[in-house]
């Protein structure tokens, strides 16, 4: 069984026991969070689509752990214009673990 969620933008296929990173979700660590926007929903042959999402489903998941991702850096150049800048960036995560997903 599998869902596909939307959180902070994206989507994600979530399945249950799986760990996923998504944007930082203001939640305390070890508490239990809804995810309600819930897309897709598959057990097997039997796929629920939403219209944009499916009524009544849900994921339940707890927070593991927040974080700053892996450092990005920027390098903006302008040829023969004497123009160099660098810049640097870490976006903040949270880690979810999948414990249900509900029709």
């Amino acid at each position: 069984m599998y869902a596909v969620i939307k959180t902070g933008g994206k989507q994600y296929k979530v399945a249950i026991g799986e760990k996923l990173k998504v944007e930082q979700i203001p939640a305390d660590i070890d508490s239990q969070i809804v995810l309600d926007q819930v897309l897709m929903v598959a057990d097997g042959e039997d796929i629920v689509l939403g219209t944009p999402v499916v009524a009544g489903a849900t994921v339940k998941a707890t927070v593991v752990s927040h974080g700053r991702g892996e450092k990005v850096r920027i390098f903006k150049m302008r040829r023969r214009k004497h123009y160099q800048k660098r810049q640097g960036h870490r976006q903040n995560f949270t880690e979810l673990r999948i414990d249900a997903i509900e029709k």
